[in-house]
């Protein structure tokens, strides 16, 4: 490993771009500062390295880059050696994961390249919670939705935690920007995708029943409200998840889950 670089010093400039992760306003992975994307973890190191979220600087310990040695040969990138008690200082927190990669953002996609090929993607409205975001593009990765595209008021998908939380698939299942809902949908119906509002409204057609279309698009909402009226209103058919009696919803990577899974189901 040529460029592999010992770090004594937590102060070392060279790592500033892994320094304070959990500092709310001094995050680097934030879109309005230096905008940064960083990969944890052995496997999520190793999406980045085969995504196109090219890292630019690794920081780890001994183990994980021994870990990651035959994915690092020939990458043309500095690799910062630390102990752990040095990176816990550096990142501010210890990291069980022990190694970091950071890239910059890519050229973001437009919604009509990702749907070009598409034939089933998620659309998200209101999703805010970092967790349900990585999650969801996990679920995406696993069961063959082949984009997520986002709608209004949604947490950003290259925050740390949502990189982890879904084990890198962030960085490889294609996802873009929408016109603000309900407006957005005409994107998708100009693409040829049937629209299925989720809701758990026990009068809405099965998903099951309701999904006809050769390409279809999922809309999910956010935890509590869920889909708004108006995108709902907009919508060519609302569906839901059948569930037992007495229960009012279901966590919404859940659900997208049950839907990609349903899809699979059917084709």
């Amino acid at each position: 490993m040529a460029h592999l670089i010992d770090i004594d010093d937590p102060a070392d400039p060279r790592v500033a771009d892994f320094r304070d992760l959990n500092n709310a306003d001094r995050r680097p992975d934030l879109p309005g500062g230096k905008g940064l994307v960083i990969a944890e973890g052995v496997v999520v190191v190793q999406r980045m390295l085969a995504s196109r979220f090219t890292p630019f600087a690794l920081l780890g310990v001994e183990r994980r880059f021994e870990q990651l040695g035959e994915e690092l040969a020939g990458v043309d990138v500095p690799c910062y050696r630390a102990t752990a008690e040095v990176m816990a200082e550096i990142v501010g927190f210890h990291l069980n994961r022990g190694v970091l990669a950071a890239a910059h953002r890519p050229r973001e996609l437009e919604a009509e390249e990702v749907l070009e090929t598409a034939r089933t993607v998620a659309v998200l409205e209101g999703v805010n919670d970092h967790e349900n975001i990585g999650s969801i593009f996990r679920n995406a990765a696993g069961l063959g939705a082949d984009t997520v595209l986002f709608g209004d008021r949604c947490s950003d998908p290259l925050y740390r935690r949502s990189v982890r939380v879904s084990m890198g698939h962030v960085l490889r299942v294609p996802f873009a920007q929408l016109p603000p809902l309900p407006d957005g949908l005409d994107v998708l119906r100009h693409n040829g995708f049937q629209t299925i509002a989720l809701t758990p409204n026990p009068k809405a057609d099965t998903l099951a029943t309701a999904m006809t279309g050769d390409k279809v698009a999922l809309l999910l909402g956010a935890e509590g409200p869920g889909l708004t009226e108006e995108t709902m209103a907009a919508s060519d058919i609302r569906a839901r998840i059948p569930m037992t009696p007495g229960t009012d919803s279901l966590n919404v990577a859940t659900a997208a889950a049950m839907a990609f899974y349903e899809r699979v189901r059917a084709q």
